[in-house]
């Protein structure tokens, strides 16, 4: 029996994710992102988390831990599901150690993205508590983009970025790619000081 191109596609896709994020010495070894260090200043936005409570989003950044934050939507079966995977691998390898992770995605499809979306997208995934997916209007969410030197006008061409907020000085680091679980758990806990 063949089967069709469109079926096998999700499958492909979490082959090849498995791929990019085993902690194999090869992969470990490569490195298939680019780093940066860069300062962003955040806007005093008002968003809406996966329960339904609004958010503000300078609060939600603050702290003494490091937070960590993506661009994602709902709704992908590219770079987001992979960008969630490594999402996962960090809180499952730092809650093996006893440790927690901030976790923040934030939509760039808030038009599809309600709550209830992203609550069904965080449960696909396992995630634990920590990890807020947002949204607001797209007025707000173009305002976050710019903010943090991502925006792009059209979710199919988003890119694979985390930003990971050092506490000490208030700077990110930007992660511009794809990073084996390994990358992005020295990446993190170099900004963590572990």
């Amino acid at each position: 029996m063949k089967i069709p191109f469109p079926t096998i596609l999700p499958y492909l896709l979490l082959l090849i994710m498995a791929n990019v994020l085993s902690s194999s010495p090869v992969l470990a070894e490569s490195t298939n992102y680019k780093r940066s260090v860069e300062n962003f200043t955040i806007p005093t936005v008002v968003l809406v988390n996966q329960d339904g409570k609004k958010v503000r989003l300078q609060s939600l950044l603050k702290g003494n831990t490091p937070v960590v934050v993506d661009f994602i939507y709902g709704t992908c079966t590219t770079i987001c599901p992979v960008l969630s995977a490594g999402f996962v691998n960090l809180q499952n390898k730092l809650a093996a150690t006893g440790h927690t992770v901030r976790l923040v995605s934030i939509t760039i499809d808030p038009e599809n993205d309600s709550p209830k979306v992203m609550k069904t997208y965080l449960n696909r995934f396992r995630a634990k508590p920590g990890w807020d997916f947002l949204t607001g209007s797209r007025a707000d969410i173009d305002i976050v983009m710019r903010a943090f030197n991502a925006y792009i006008p059209d979710k199919m061409s988003h890119y694979p970025l985390n930003f990971i907020k050092n506490p000490k000085d208030g700077s990110w680091v930007r992660l511009f790619g794809l990073l084996s679980s390994r990358e992005f758990l020295a990446e993190y806990q170099n900004v963590a000081g572990k």
